[in-house]
């Protein structure tokens, strides 16, 4: 099978240092991430529902 090009993102940065998936309090390893809720109109509503505390 050809490898295709993705243009998506493969990184997503964050700095919560506190949960498992975050790998020098710069990147996020998990395999998905679920943010939300489908209502927010800002920033400041959204949140990372794949956070899981050390």
């Amino acid at each position: 099978m050809e490898k295709q090009n993705c243009t998506c993102q493969t990184t997503v940065s964050c700095e919560v240092g506190s949960c498992v998936y975050n790998r020098d309090k710069k990147t996020c390893t998990a395999p998905s991430i679920k943010v939300g809720p489908q209502f927010a109109s800002s920033t400041a509503e959204t949140n990372c529902s794949t956070f899981k505390a050390r």
